[in-house]
Parts: structure tokens; C-alpha cells; sequence
């Protein structure tokens, strides 16, 4: 098989390549990420920056890995997974649907709550009516539309970034704290460096690209799985590369950007204790002025509109994907009855969560907790798949350099939940 990638490929329009990377870089910044972000960045000011940039090669890596076991092997995480014990594949999705429910939950709840900021009124009414209009998008709007409304939609996470440049930035101190941080061992440091690792690296974004990429071999008519076509391997690979790379920088220096916010608005006024998104936003009104507020306001709703099915979705791919169900957001509803039902669910039930007592701060703790929890065993499991020559083919298991990183990824969030479980305990 030839390796070389002809300069034709090489120059193709970025745009062009950029779609399952770039949407699920874009959702990895939802309502209650822009939370965990704001209250890092109000409760230690630029102390965490430098956990951006470290975590960006790493989530390059294990995306990279989701999008090739499904481009080659035509079948998404879950359906890789039927490969190993029936107990394993069913604990794992259960705990992932778990944590998509409660993420979901709080993402509408935000959105809800942004949308009284802006617009005055219930919170609960503006969280039903963009739930409903989530639901409708994904169920019956055919793939290739609605990718393009994915697409269009990571669009709104850069008002976080022009947030930013609204407010007085201090470039030294801040790149200062970016690249020779004062790392700290108390508690409340790790519990908020755990957030951030959970935050980035979750493991609804694995099963959502490896699953699009299936789509995109569903969707173009003649396209297979690159086991079956081999001479496509090189372009294709080159396209899932670009695609990450873009898609997780996005991701990334998005969440760069609403830490320095919060660290240069919020922190530096004494304000240390956000719990939501929506707190952020109304807090920065008094000191960031008006438009800021608006912008980091609005931001919410749009990442909540591309968040919601992405969570949603993930949870049906793999729910289907077990069950041996037709899946597909390419297929009309009549015919992936189950798939499209885990979706609509899957968006009540988170939802439904806004109408009980369960204090949604602790629902995210539980979410974190569950996330933490689940991504050491899919790292590992995805780690062997990618390694399996029965899944991937002898040409196509992940190169030496991607091995690395993603078992560095897996250690690192073991370390991670070990250091998550051992804070918990002390508290």
C-alpha cells in the first residue's frame, strides 16, 4: 500500500476536511464545561492555565485514535466492544449514559438560565422549548443537513475568545503562568485540576467521533470501511489529522480563554465562587461591563444547542451499537426506532432532572465522578482495539507515536481518578 499523500490532498481546503474533529472539539466546551472553567478561573485566577496546553496533545491523540478505529473498522467504540466480555461493554455504556443524562441535565439547565439573563422570563420554559428543539433537529433533520448545522454552530464558541479581548488582558503575567505555573497540593487545587482533566477528556467525545466517522463512510454513497479499502487509507487519515488537530485546538483555547476571563475579571474583583455558567455570566455584568456579559451569555445557548446532541447522540450510538440495533442519524426514524428513542430519552430524562430537588452542582460532582471513572477503561479498551489486528487490519493498527500518547492519556487519567477518589476521602 502506498503511504504517500498527494500534494493535491495536502492543499485541499481546510474547511473541507474539518467535521466530526471540529463538532466534537466544539461540544467538548459545553454549558457545564463553561462552568468548571469559570470557577477555575475565578477560584485560582491564571493558576491553571497551564493545564490547557498540556492536555491538548493528549486529547489530540485519543480522538485521533476513536476517529481511526471507526474509519477502518466501520463500526464505532460500542460496536468494537462486543469483541470483549458482554459484562465489561454493558457496565461501560451503562456508567456513560449515566454521566451523558446528568451532563445533559445541567447543559439545559444553563441554558435555561442564560436565556432568563438575556431575555427576562422563565428559565424553565426556555429550558423545554430548547430541549423540544434539540429533540426535532436530531430525530428528523437527514445527516448531511444537520452535520452542517453542527458545523456551523462550533461557530459560537468563539465568543469566548471574543470575550476576552473585551476586558484588559495582561499578556506577560499570563503566559508567565501558562508556561512556569506554581503548581499546589492542596485539595482544593487537585479537585479543580481533576475538573479540568474530566472536563477535556470524557468519554462521550470517544464514542461521538468514532461514530461519525461511520456516518461519513453511511453517507457517501460507495464509501467503505478502510479495512476493505486500503488505497484510501492515506487521504483518509490525513483528513481525520487535520480534522482533530483543528477541532481540539478550538476546544482548547476556548477553555484558555473563559479561565483568563474569569482569572482577569472575576478573581481579580474577589469573586472566587462560581458554580454555573450562568453565574459567571450575570457576575461579569458589574465588572466586565454589558457586552461581555452578553457575549459569554449568548456563547452558553449556542454551545448548549451543539452540546445536546452530541450527548445525546453518543449515548445512542452506544447503546445501539450493544443492542445490535440499525443506528445512524442517516436513517429516517421509522427505521432506528431504538436509536432515535435513547436520543429523545436521553434529553427528557435530562430535563426531567431540572424538575427534581437533585442540586444540580452535586449532579455534576456524581457526573465528574462517573466520567473519571469510565475513561480509564475505555482509554485502555480503545487502546487495544486500535492495537487488534483483527479490528483494524495488520496495515492500519495506530502508529508508535499515538501508542504513546494514548497510553500516557490513560495514565494520566488514572492518576487522575485515583487522585479524584483519594481528595473525596480527605473531604
Amino acid at each position: 500500500m502506498s503511504t504517500e499523500i498527494s500534494a493535491e490532498t495536502k492543499t485541499k481546503n481546510v474547511l473541507q476536511m474539518l467535521g466530526p474533529g471540529l463538532v466534537t472539539g466544539a461540544s467538548d466546551d459545553d454549558p457545564s464545561g463553561i462552568g468548571t472553567y469559570s470557577q477555575v478561573g475565578a477560584q485560582f485566577g491564571m493558576g491553571l492555565l497551564w493545564t490547557i496546553p498540556f492536555t491538548y496533545p493528549l486529547m489530540c491523540a485519543v480522538q485521533e485514535i476513536s476517529a481511526r478505529i471507526g474509519r477502518v473498522s466501520g463500526k464505532g467504540i460500542a460496536g468494537n466492544l462486543r469483541a470483549y466480555p458482554r459484562w465489561l461493554m454493558y457496565s461501560i455504556i451503562f456508567l456513560l449514559v449515566i454521566a451523558n443524562v446528568i451532563n445533559l441535565g445541567a447543559d439545559i439547565a444553563a441554558m435555561g438560565a442564560a436565556a432568563k439573563l438575556l431575555l427576562g422570563g422563565p428559565a424553565i420554559l426556555y429550558a423545554i422549548a430548547l430541549t423540544v428543539v434539540s429533540v426535532l433537529l436530531e430525530v428528523f433533520i437527514c445527516y448531511d443537513r444537520y452535520a452542517h448545522v453542527l458545523k456551523w454552530l462550533t461557530l459560537t464558541i468563539f465568543a469566548y475568545v471574543a470575550t476576552a479581548f473585551v476586558v484588559q488582558i495582561p499578556w506577560g503575567e499570563t503566559l508567565k503562568q501558562t508556561f512556569w505555573p506554581h503548581v499546589s497540593l492542596s485539595a482544593d487545587y487537585l479537585t479543580a485540576l481533576i475538573a479540568v482533566f474530566g472536563t477535556t477528556i470524557s468519554p462521550y467525545l470517544f464514542f461521538w467521533q468514532a461514530s461519525q466517522e461511520v456516518e461519513e463512510i453511511t453517507a457517501h454513497k460507495g464509501a467503505q470501511a478502510l479495512k476493505r479499502t486500503p488505497k484510501e487509507a492515506p487521504a483518509e487519515f490525513w483528513r481525520i489529522r487535520v480534522d482533530t488537530v483543528v477541532g481540539m485546538f478550538f476546544s482548547n483555547i476556548v477553555a484558555f480563554f473563559i479561565i483568563l476571563t474569569c482569572a482577569v475579571t472575576l478573581h481579580a474583583h474577589g469573586i472566587t465562587s462560581i458554580n454555573t455558567a450562568a453565574e459567571a455570566a450575570e457576575a461579569l455584568r458589574p465588572v466586565a461591563g454589558r457586552f461581555a456579559f452578553a457575549l459569554f451569555a449568548g456563547g452558553i445557548i449556542g454551545t448548549g444547542l451543539l452540546a445536546l446532541p452530541v450527548l445525546a447522540g453518543s449515548a445512542a450510538y452506544a447503546v445501539g451499537e450493544a443492542m445490535g440495533w440499525p443506528i445512524g442519524l442517516d436513517k429516517k426514524a421509522a427505521r432506528a426506532k431504538g436509536f432515535y428513542a435513547v436520543i429523545a430519552g436521553a434529553m427528557l430524562l435530562g430535563l426531567a432532572l431540572n424538575f427534581t430537588s437533585i442540586d444540580p452542582i452535586k449532579a455534576l460532582f456524581w457526573s465528574a465522578v462517573i466520567n473519571g471513572v469510565t475513561a480509564v477503561p475505555v482509554l485502555v479498551l480503545m487502546m487495544l482495539m486500535a492495537n487488534n489486528a483483527k479490528i483494524m487490519g495488520k496495515k492500519f493498527t495506530i502508529p508508535r507515536i499515538l501508542r504513546l500518547l494514548g497510553w500516557t492519556t490513560a495514565a494520566v487519567m488514572l492518576a487522575a481518578t485515583i487522585a479524584m477518589f483519594a481528595t473525596w476521602h480527605s473531604g
